[in-house]
């Protein structure tokens, strides 16, 4: 349990059962699958899933873009003449 729990926490929840037991043999302790398994299912240890970035903006469509209507022209005149925004992404562990 000692192994399993500092090898858990060495990998960042990242190493699966086969990676576990490989790490343990080079370290001299001998253990079947198995037995990782129920003694991280006893542990409630569960691996996190590395996910691959998806693109989700499409540039490649037919709809009309919006006009330029600043025109790279910066110098605002008054108090709520001119708008902008911004798009961010930010990566949450939602979803």
């Amino acid at each position: 349990m000692v192994e399993i729990r500092a090898d858990h926490t060495w990998t960042r929840q990242t190493c699966g059962t086969e990676r576990l037991q490989r790490d343990m043999a080079e370290h001299g302790v001998q253990v079947g699958i198995c037995r990782i398994k129920r003694i991280r299912k006893n542990l409630a240890y569960a691996v996190k899933q590395k996910h691959k970035f998806k693109a989700t903006t499409d540039s490649k469509h037919t709809l009309p873009v919006a006009e330029n209507l600043l025109d790279q022209q910066f110098k605002v005149f008054g108090p709520n003449t001119t708008w902008v925004s911004d798009i961010t992404y930010i990566s949450i562990d939602e979803g």
